[in-house]
């Protein structure tokens, strides 16, 4: 069961609260080879949210470029553009987290509906716009936030900026209804991954440090 927490992105509270979890925005990390062994970047995750649980304190990402500062910059104005066109409000979209996992979307539609928004220069735009599906790079933290919210559709959301006025929004929606395959695909991944993460604490626990001749 996941618990919804209505706080701000980006916020101490919010950090803390990702520490220690498995978050959708890593899943495309853990969903790599689905059906293999894990890769390297998904055994540092773990690793990563395993020194997590046994401090208690998030270890943050210092990594910050261009697109990232980007995004936050305009997904205000994303967010409104898409209020305005659909008819439909759109409130903080906070951390859902259950013991082990979290997400946090960028925000709730309405009842039913939550969203996440990309901002994209032209060439980005045009090629999702072209795909005419959600961008294969965050396709499971999409599907992720869709079902860990517990949501019946997510909108994903391409904004640009520099595209003629009327064709700055680009929305591709994905149903939970139809979803079921992914959903079954992220439980069984991120069951496996987790069992990881306690192999991972377990060794950190139990490693002799000094181990002298």
């Amino acid at each position: 069961m996941f618990e919804f927490h209505d706080i701000d992105q980006n916020s101490d509270e919010w950090f803390a609260m990702r520490g220690g979890r498995l978050t959708s925005s890593k899943l495309g990390v853990i969903m790599a080879n689905y059906g293999k062994a894990f890769g390297e970047p998904a055994k540092k995750y773990a690793q990563q949210i395993a020194v997590e649980q046994l401090t208690g304190k998030p270890i943050a990402s210092k990594y910050k470029n261009d697109a990232m500062e980007r995004g936050h910059e305009q997904e205000p104005i994303a967010r409104r553009l898409y209020e305005s066109e659909t008819f439909s409000q759109v409130s903080n979209g906070g951390f859902f987290c259950s013991d082990k996992i979290g997400c946090s979307p960028d925000g709730l539609v309405n009842d039913d509906g939550v969203v996440e928004i990309k901002s994209a220069e032209a060439s980005m735009h045009y090629a999702r716009t072209k795909r005419d599906a959600i961008d294969p790079q965050y396709k499971w933290q999409c599907y992720g936030n869709l079902l860990f919210t517990g949501r019946k559709w997510l909108d994903f959301i391409s904004f640009c900026d520099e595209y003629p006025e009327g064709k700055r929004l680009y929305v591709y929606r994905i149903l939970a209804s139809e979803s079921e395959e992914y959903f079954e695909q992220i439980n069984i991944r991120s069951g496996e991954f987790l069992k990881m993460v306690s192999e991972s604490k377990k060794h950190i626990e139990t490693c002799n440090y000094f181990n002298q001749k």
